[in-house]
């Protein structure tokens, strides 16, 4: 699959929404990044979401999302919601869930039941421990980024931590680097290595289509 870069914050978000208005379903997700991994998952499952009704919409944080519960509430009869955060946002994702009218008191089995699904700790963790370090660093050194990886490793601040945070660390370190390693990490899986999070979320988009 060819690589699009996506234009970043606001834009990526207006793009989406122009999508989003003729969509049968809308899956909210924090950033651009969860963005490219979810569009990316999907069409190596064989799925087209433009062409199935589905329309991924980077939020901009999760402090964004009750505006956007808001937003689609009104339609929520007609189009089926879901969404995505890191474990970091799950109370604020709870929280604006609870406001918008979806229930109270929700626990993560009931977030799971609306469609809404925590990553642990967030994308890169979850797809780093997914494939493991070898893996992670043989597509470093199929991108040509190995060399500079190395040279991070040995930054004062970073020498000697463990190999998991130290990969996570380089790759969220430059937006560019960040996009591009969500589609690269996620066209590394096999079907027994897609974090649930990103699997369940999907399928309650795709809910009913075969």
């Amino acid at each position: 699959m060819r690589f699009e870069p996506l234009p970043g914050g606001p834009q990526a978000t207006r793009r989406a929404l122009a999508k989003a208005s003729n969509a049968r379903a809308i899956v909210l997700v924090e950033g651009i990044s969860d963005q490219i991994a979810l569009e990316t998952l999907a069409a190596r499952n064989g799925r087209n979401l433009d062409g199935e009704g589905v329309a991924v919409v980077p939020i901009g944080g999760a402090q964004a999302l009750g505006g956007f519960l808001t937003r689609f509430g009104s339609l929520r009869s007609n189009v089926r919601l879901a969404g995505l955060c890191d474990e970091g946002e799950e109370e604020v994702f709870r929280r604006s869930l609870e406001r918008a009218g979806f229930g109270s008191n929700l626990t993560r089995v009931d977030m799971d039941r609306l469609g809404f699904h925590v990553c642990v700790a967030d994308l890169e963790d979850e797809l780093l421990r997914a494939l493991g370090p070898a893996s992670v660093e043989a597509l470093l050194d199929s991108q040509g980024d190995l060399g500079s990886f190395r040279t991070f490793q040995k930054q004062p601040a970073w020498r000697g931590q463990e190999i998991e945070k130290q990969l996570r660390r380089f790759m969220t370190s430059a937006d560019r680097r960040k996009l591009r390693y969500a589609r690269l990490l996620v066209e590394e899986l096999d079907q027994t290595q897609i974090p649930r999070p990103r699997d369940r979320v999907l399928a309650h988009a795709l809910e009913g289509r075969a």
